[in-house]
């Protein structure tokens, strides 16, 4: 799903070399929410079987991995068994070549089915397929059109989308979820793809 060396599920955010390139907490927002320093809460019930497939990452917060993917970023997911999940990452860098890496996804809360850990063989820390919940799906449109990921602590952020292109409404509405979520917008930059949009922008200008 999104912890990788280079690139991110969701999942997943092609940044710009002069943009934020730590890990920061992206801090909550004053929203009227619930208590929103707590836990990144996921949702009452993940449908594996319709989440599978092809997602194509809108917006980020940018991770030190991300910064030599340029545009098109995406994740390709598929069921392996009840448990686990297949993780492919990809993105065009920014000479025009692709970046990917392979691993697996294992579900760590079988009443949601919503919170995993991912793994990648190749990655320190990241290489067992057993650890801690580090994707949480924490909203997940009706219609199984976008979502939002990230990790219990919201270091990680991911705006995840079936189709590249959003319409005016459509940023809007996402750029509500996210904040609703305990992000601060303005942390989350647009991932730039072909079909969608071309910027790399904060997500709360947008």
């Amino acid at each position: 799903m999104t912890v990788t060396r280079k690139l991110t599920a969701g999942l997943f955010a092609a940044v710009a070399a002069t943009a934020v390139a730590t890990a920061a907490p992206a801090a909550a927002q004053p929203t009227g929410s619930a208590d929103l320093w707590q836990p990144l809460a996921p949702v009452p019930s993940l449908d594996v079987a319709r989440y599978v497939g092809t997602w194509y990452q809108l917006a980020a917060v940018p991770q030190p991995f991300n910064l030599d993917c340029a545009r098109d970023t995406r994740a390709t997911y598929g069921v392996i068994d009840a448990s686990n999940i297949s993780v492919n990452n990809t993105c065009t860098t920014w000479s025009g070549g692709t970046n990917d890496i392979t691993g697996n996804a294992r579900v760590n809360d079988p009443v949601t089915n919503a919170q995993l850990h991912v793994s990648f063989p190749s990655v320190p820390f990241q290489n067992g397929p057993d650890g801690p919940t580090n994707y949480v799906v924490t909203y997940l449109a009706d219609d199984y059109s976008w979502a939002l990921v990230g990790d219990p602590a919201r270091f990680s952020g991911f705006v995840l989308s079936r189709t590249p292109a959003v319409s005016e409404d459509g940023w809007r509405e996402i750029r509500s979820v996210v904040e609703s979520r305990g992000y601060n917008s303005c942390l989350l930059l647009t991932s730039p793809a072909t079909g969608g949009r071309t910027d790399i922008a904060p997500l709360c200008t947008v």
